[in-house]
């Protein structure tokens, strides 16, 4: 009799690390997203078909969503496992999120014009690409939410990866509030084809603040992003060892969330 293996993921298409075209079809991008013209219509009627069925199917709930200021600019840092995870983070969130996306979405027309008019700006992969930087100051200057992932793309496992420092740069340059975000479940949304959708959960952690600086190092860089996402580990650990309602108890007790391996709050 033949054992059966571990369970495998759901196939996922092997990343393109580098975009070869040219910077200046990305020009056009930059500019509507630095000229506040995104997170309009488009946003909003996603919004309103896509929330009942996340919410209903996914089992979509949210802690700490008070960690999110009502105004002026935030930098929203979460862990990345699905091509959902930007509208799980944002769901629960008033204000309209605007977030930078890899550029290999941007290219087929429809597509591109939702992700774009919806409030999505690319980042050259496989570039120093300066003005995607040069965007996401803009658009925190202008006193938006803003979401860039921690590890810089999707995790292609389901373990959590490990920070790139274009997050610290962000937070160092900008000095704006950042807010760790666990995001707990979505590596198994791929298996919805299956009929089969996970419970998803969303923390938001305590701000973070940095003082800023002009013109950080990059081993300054890389501390803040590794300070940064260690707060999100530790969340997405307790929400894997001690469930949703494990650290609703225990924030609701005024305790620190259980920490992994612990079946009830810390005293």
């Amino acid at each position: 009799m033949m054992l059966a293996g571990p369970p495998q993921m759901a196939e996922i298409k092997p990343q393109k690390y580098k975009d070869d075209r040219p910077f200046s079809y990305f020009v056009k991008f930059h500019e509507r997203a630095r000229a506040d013209k995104q997170g309009g219509w488009v946003y909003n009627l996603a919004r309103v078909i896509l929330t009942l069925p996340t919410v209903l199917i996914f089992r979509t709930r949210a802690i700490g969503t008070e960690n999110v200021p009502d105004s002026g600019p935030v930098l929203l840092a979460p862990n990345h496992f699905s091509q959902m995870d930007h509208f799980f983070c944002a769901v629960y969130l008033r204000r309209k999120v605007r977030y930078m996306a890899k550029s290999q979405l941007f290219g087929p027309p429809v597509i591109t014009f939702i992700i774009h008019r919806g409030g999505a700006y690319p980042v050259r992969r496989g570039h120093a690409d300066e003005e995607a930087f040069r965007t996401s100051f803009a658009i925190l200057d202008q006193g938006h939410p803003l979401l860039v992932y921690a590890e810089g793309g999707r995790s292609r496992s389901r373990s959590l990866g490990t920070p790139r420092r274009g997050i610290g740069r962000i937070a160092l340059e900008s000095g704006v509030p950042v807010v760790p975000v666990a995001i707990h479940g979505s590596e198994r949304v791929r298996k919805w084809r299956k009929l089969r959708f996970p419970k998803v959960t969303i923390q938001y952690g305590e701000p973070i603040s940095f003082p800023a600086q002009a013109k950080p190092s990059r081993e300054q860089q890389i501390e803040a992003s590794q300070e940064i996402f260690d707060r999100v580990r530790a969340m997405y650990m307790a929400l894997e060892e001690n469930g949703r309602s494990g650290v609703i108890r225990s924030l609701r007790g005024g305790l620190p969330s259980p920490a992994p391996g612990e079946t009830s709050p810390r005293a």
